[in-house]
């Protein structure tokens, strides 16, 4: 029997919903019960004390509450260079702030961790020698990553594919080949996180933009699925509500089907939806949540 599961993504919470009862209440309300952590509700750069006050209080909302956290994610806010960063010190610090961010993920239950692979400059992204040599500082860092957090229980370190090639794995052939790079070697396995909204407008080949053909190309590597709806354009992070089903292009049934075909047994998929700071958008949080929690679940049942 095949084993999938849907979640919401944390990142509609940062800034909005601040305390672990009230983010959990929201999650709880739509009625999904996993939770992909996102790096922005408790940035482990604030002092272990606080983080650790505030895990404790994440554990106990989620248990009370029946809901598991089963990743750990980088978010909007860490959205930066990071291991591809071209200052060393620079890249230092990333490196010990995913250490933690790996202890932050074990002491929340979970065993898998995730991030985009890294951002280059526009100048070194420019040049193939200064893109290279970051690259290979970027597989470095992600390694010596991987080999702590494996040693304190970290399961799998997941990568997400973006949609240019500053971000990294923004086509198909592109992607291939770093997944290919990473794994070489790593102390963990390197795994995806698809995103069903991202992929290169600019590539002239039109599957790098088609959702199927990512998901024919990598749905074995890929443990968890980001769900959001998608235009033609890619600029979405919308819910499934009717508003933007009717222009979206992710039909739920269609996706299933497809995806059923493919012959994974397991995965979770992710809401990840984005509400900008403008009304009605960020009123509407809740009831968005819900409806697109209540659009996947006729077909995903955990």
């Amino acid at each position: 029997m095949k084993n999938y599961t849907l979640g919401i993504n944390t990142g509609f919470a940062v800034n909005r919903y601040s305390e672990p009862e009230e983010w959990t209440d929201i999650v709880a309300m739509t009625g999904a019960k996993n939770i992909q952590f996102t790096a922005d509700i408790l940035n482990v750069s604030l002092p272990d004390s606080v983080i650790r006050k505030q895990s404790a209080k994440i554990l106990t909302e989620c248990r009370a509450k029946d809901l598991s956290i089963t990743s750990t994610f980088t978010g909007a806010f860490t959205r930066v260079n990071h291991l591809a960063h071209p200052d060393k010190d620079t890249r230092k610090y990333w490196i010990g702030w995913f250490k933690k961010f790996a202890e932050l993920t074990v002491s929340l239950g979970c065993d898998t961790m995730g991030s985009h692979f890294g951002i280059f400059t526009h100048k070194d992204n420019s040049s193939k020698d200064l893109r290279n040599e970051r690259l290979s500082q970027n597989i470095d860092g992600w390694h010596e990553i991987a080999d702590y957090a494996g040693s304190i229980g970290v399961r799998q370190i997941l990568w997400e594919p973006m949609s240019i090639k500053r971000e990294q794995g923004e086509t198909i052939p592109n992607c291939r080949e770093l997944q290919n790079m990473v794994n070489k070697g790593a102390p963990l396995p390197f795994k995806l996180c698809l995103d069903v909204d991202h992929g290169d407008v600019s590539s002239p080949d039109p599957d790098d933009t088609d959702p199927y053909k990512w998901l024919n190309a990598f749905a074995e590597e890929a443990p968890i699925i980001h769900l959001k709806q998608s235009s033609k354009n890619k600029s979405g992070h919308w819910p499934f509500t009717e508003e933007y089903n009717k222009e979206g292009s992710i039909k739920a049934d269609e996706f299933m089907r497809f995806y059923d075909k493919l012959g994974v047994e397991k995965c979770e998929f992710i809401l990840e939806c984005s509400f900008r700071e403008r009304e009605p958008a960020d009123s509407s949080v809740l009831s968005a949540l819900q409806d697109s929690v209540a659009y996947w679940q006729p077909y995903i049942s955990g």
